[in-house]
């Protein structure tokens, strides 16, 4: 099946019982047994919910993985995962992470032992010359957030798996349809399902996803240990909308891409970041690995002032943290996603206070240039 078939039809369409054409919220903590000798598949709902499972299928399935895991959040996702690490490990992480996996990163899984370098994942011999003895993991956004780096993930890999390195890969901003990481070689994709497979900006939710069954199994018996796991209203919500993941995806792409060569046009507009634009340091190789640039964007502003003008004028585009929904959302990285990381750490790193986020939903296009033109296009 082609992709937009395999989100209607690739999980479970009909639910058994009913014909019902959507599956259930089963909202169910216990399940009744029938013998003390051989339990029934479901017992209790931390470990096994059918509506979650529906959407680890479904989200396996759309990765090309053998497993997918479900959980409360994109952070509880991450950290999760994370916990197939033991104390004296070391990973190698992009330098421009998320703010929230670069926190818990430098606080809680430093405390346990696990240590990180920060390297411009862009350089595979930056990647290469952070790798040590007690190296186990490479942690990788691409394009990363926010300012769109992209990384060759094949290269990566051909660095990774001779030293027995796991690859870790946050696929949030291109999601299965546009990038499949594990296609390419990786180990583990993470998601915080929260922002493009939701798409609505109801949901709190997180995915890892596994090609290797023993891998798997190591973060399975995670998942049931720690029990951050989704809840089956959210597991249900998050179906729904992963049907229109495509057509939603196609839309904000063609937006993105045309506010992104206007914002080119700009002179209060000092640079752009998006894989899209042909002068992207990273537009070769994020076409190599992936099926198109996606819908988020950054750009950097002339002052201060204007940047905060922006934020608080812009009408269409909602001024808030996340990304991924049907309406647009305008962010302010240095305060909102990377507000964890120190200053002097985020200018390091590129990430200035005239950096703005810009997450392209489904409105018309010439309606938000038209918004964006109020303040920056003066």
């Amino acid at each position: 099946m082609k992709f937009a078939t395999q989100l209607i039809h690739g999980g479970q369409t009909a639910d058994p019982l009913t014909g019902a054409l959507g599956v259930p919220i089963y909202q169910t903590s216990t399940y009744r047994q029938q013998s003390v000798d051989h339990f029934g598949k479901y017992d209790y709902a931390r470990s096994d919910n059918p509506t979650r499972e529906a959407l680890e299928v479904a989200i396996a399935g759309l990765e090309k993985g053998s497993r997918a895991f479900a959980f409360a959040s994109g952070m509880a996702a991450i950290s999760s995962t994370l916990l197939i690490f033991s104390p004296g490990d070391h990973l190698v992480v992009c330098e421009d992470v998320y703010g929230g996996a670069y926190r818990v990163l430098t606080s809680i899984f430093q405390r346990l032992g696990i240590s990180s370098t920060f390297v411009d994942a862009t350089s595979l011999d930056a990647i290469e010359a952070a790798i040590r003895p007690e190296t186990k993991g490479i942690y990788l956004e691409s394009p990363s957030n926010p300012l769109l780096k992209v990384t060759d993930l094949r290269g990566v890999v051909a660095l990774a798996r001779p030293r027995g390195i796991i690859t870790l890969v946050d696929n949030t901003f291109m999601t299965p349809y546009l990038q499949r990481p594990l296609e390419l070689g990786c180990d583990i994709v993470l998601h915080s399902g929260t922002k493009f497979l939701n798409g609505h900006s109801d949901v709190i939710c997180g995915f890892a996803v596994v090609s290797d069954p023993e891998l798997g199994n190591r973060i399975r018996f995670i998942q049931n240990a720690f029990g951050a796991i989704l809840g089956p209203q959210d597991s249900f919500l998050t179906l729904r909308g992963l049907k229109t993941l495509k057509v939603r995806m196609d839309q904000s792409q063609r937006s993105a891409e045309k506010i992104a060569a206007w914002l080119q046009t700009k002179k209060s507009v000092l640079k752009v970041h998006y894989p899209g634009l042909a002068d992207h340091p990273g537009h070769a190789v994020n076409a190599a690995q992936a099926d198109g640039p996606g819908a988020v964007l950054s750009f950097e502003l002339e002052s201060y002032a204007l940047t905060k003008e922006l934020l608080e004028k812009a009408q269409l585009s909602a001024f808030a943290v996340s990304l991924g929904g049907v309406e647009s959302i305008i962010s302010y990285p240095a305060k909102m996603s990377h507000a964890a990381v120190p200053k002097a750490e985020r200018e390091k790193k590129g990430i200035k206070d005239t950096l703005v986020r810009f997450s392209v939903g489904l409105e018309d296009v010439d309606d938000l240039i038209a918004d964006l033109q109020q303040v920056i296009g003066r």
